[in-house]
């Protein structure tokens, strides 16, 4: 995956994009990275300190959307943010799934995470002058922090035939939208409005008051990987394409108006969804940083 992956950056190819889709917001990024940032070791902290570009200020959530601003620059990375699994089927399989619009296995989200990943434990290392000129490691953190964003995001492994809801049209009250929209941005920002007076700080707050709270003997479970993995993206697609369909899709058909109902009974699941990804995030840096690598 690593060398596919570079070839296409390399060559700026360009390929026709799919939908948008555009996973959690801006808003949903940003606390997701905050979560992390605030529960990496200090071996993870310091090395994402020195990765991040100097304009980042040390923080992580400043750059948590990079991958969604440079879609049109590098088209190649439209079908990493995202997968595509069969309609109704509300499972999900890597060997399956995981591959773009002209059949390339490994190019999803799941294959991003992987291959970021493996390009990230290269840092450190006593071949790091060779892998800083096959990689370049900024990109990686950007693009696995927000990856990591956007496959806990359930309708970022949605339906193949609507693309994840994006061609759902359905009103978030009395606004026009799609249902990807809706999980992507809308649920988030009427919580901001309704709840944590129209800011993430509040949300985010709430957010790690229950992971240390309510689900903190859970937390445990979230952070494992299974064979000793760094990374197990497998394990978040599989509970997003089950969310998807036990929340997402439910009650949303087109032309819908979603209100109230839906969005109580749904915010619950962002909040999880948004707490997962921070932890899992951490967990995987931690992973990859954590321990002291000699040069």
């Amino acid at each position: 995956m690593a060398p596919l992956l570079l070839v296409l950056l390399l060559a700026a190819a360009v390929s026709p994009l799919p939908a948008p889709a555009h996973g959690w917001g801006v808003d949903g990024h940003l606390m997701i990275c905050q979560i992390a940032q605030s529960r990496l070791s200090g071996a993870a902290a310091a090395a994402v300190k020195a990765l991040l570009p100097r304009d980042a200020g040390g923080n992580l959530s400043s750059v948590c959307s990079w991958a969604d601003n440079v879609r049109f620059r590098y088209h190649w990375s439209a079908p990493l943010h995202f997968i595509d699994t069969p309609d109704n089927l509300c499972g999900y399989s890597y060997d399956r799934d995981c591959k773009d619009n002209d059949g390339v296995k490994g190019r999803c989200v799941a294959g991003a995470i992987n291959n970021y990943t493996s390009q990230l434990l290269t840092y450190g290392s006593s071949s790091s002058h060779s892998s800083s000129a096959q990689y370049n490691l900024t990109q990686a953190l950007l693009f696995l922090s927000h990856f990591m964003g956007d496959i806990h995001q359930p309708l970022h492994v949605g339906f193949t035939s609507d693309r994840g809801g994006n061609t759902i049209d359905v009103h978030w009250y009395k606004r026009k939208t799609v249902l990807h929209h809706v999980w992507d941005a809308s649920i988030i920002e009427t919580a901001e409005d309704d709840y944590y007076d129209r800011g993430t700080a509040e949300f985010v707050d709430a957010l790690t008051k229950n992971i240390t709270g309510e689900w903190s003997e859970k937390v445990q479970g979230w952070e494992e990987c299974s064979k000793n993995q760094t990374a197990c993206p497998d394990i978040y697609a599989s509970e997003s394409i089950t969310a998807a369909c036990d929340w997402a899709y439910k009650n949303a058909k087109e032309d819908s108006t979603l209100g109230d109902a839906y969005f109580g009974s749904r915010l619950p699941v962002v909040s999880l969804r948004l707490a997962q990804g921070g932890v899992r995030l951490a967990a995987t840096l931690n992973r990859i940083f954590g321990e002291t690598k000699t040069a």
